[in-house]
């Protein structure tokens, strides 16, 4: 090995010791901010983190505090995912169907409540206790399903799909009969006669014994002429 290659051998191991070192400090700071944003997300917890209900059902969510601190200011926000951005979020005011419940008596915790909740109920809802951020409750609702009725519309759109094939069929085999009927016509006209219709003289056998005196009585003179050749 030349002294030129055991510089570029040199060279390489050197580098792939550098990316080595890089990334696994790229990694334990990784770590160390994981760490620190899940720490910062421990000092305000909600409960429960998901709710799924129907309409006109009464939804309470609890956001503690857990540093316990004596002075706490809480709002409420939502949002319609967790992807929105803080800024973005859509604060939550207390009045009509929603009641919100701040932290009394040191006791640290806020609750929000929504009351016969409908379909345009369904957000992320966050607290935030003295600008910190709780980490969300997703709230689903569906609508209230009747049973009788879902039942009724089941059958009707199984009664429409039967009919629209029914449809379909006749509008496939409509064509194809009528092109069977002209053809079948068409052969029909030109149709070969299965015996040859020639006209055959009348056999003598058949006729009577005054035949040729019958047709000479009708015969003339060779000289004569016709009657349409007359004047």
């Amino acid at each position: 090995m030349t002294v030129e290659e055991c510089q570029l051998v040199y060279i390489c191991i050197r580098n792939i010791l550098l990316l080595f070192v890089t990334m696994r400090w790229l990694l334990i700071g990784c770590y160390g901010l994981a760490l620190v944003s899940l720490s910062v997300a421990l000092l305000v917890s909600q409960k429960p983190r998901f709710y799924g209900m129907k309409t006109n059902q009464k939804v309470v969510i609890f956001c503690v505090d857990s540093e316990q601190n004596k002075e706490v200011q809480v709002e409420w926000f939502k949002a319609s995912n967790y992807t929105v951005k803080a800024e973005d979020r859509i604060p939550v005011q207390a009045g009509g169907q929603i009641d919100i419940q701040h932290p009394v008596n040191n006791t640290w915790i806020s609750a929000i409540t929504i009351y016969k909740v409908r379909m345009n109920d369904s957000a992320v809802y966050y607290c935030r206790m003295n600008d910190t951020w709780g980490p969300g409750t997703e709230v689903q609702v569906a609508r209230a399903v009747n049973l009788e009725q879902a039942v009724y519309r089941s059958k009707m759109k199984d009664g429409l799909i039967i009919l629209q094939g029914l449809l379909l069929a006749i509008c496939v085999a409509a064509p194809l009969i009528r092109n069977h009927l002209l053809m079948k016509k068409r052969d029909s006209i030109y149709e070969e006669p299965e015996t040859d219709h020639i006209y055959e003289g009348l056999a003598i056998e058949t006729c009577g014994g005054g035949l040729y005196e019958e047709i000479s009585a009708y015969s003339q003179a060779g000289g004569a002429e016709a009657p349409w050749e007359q004047d």
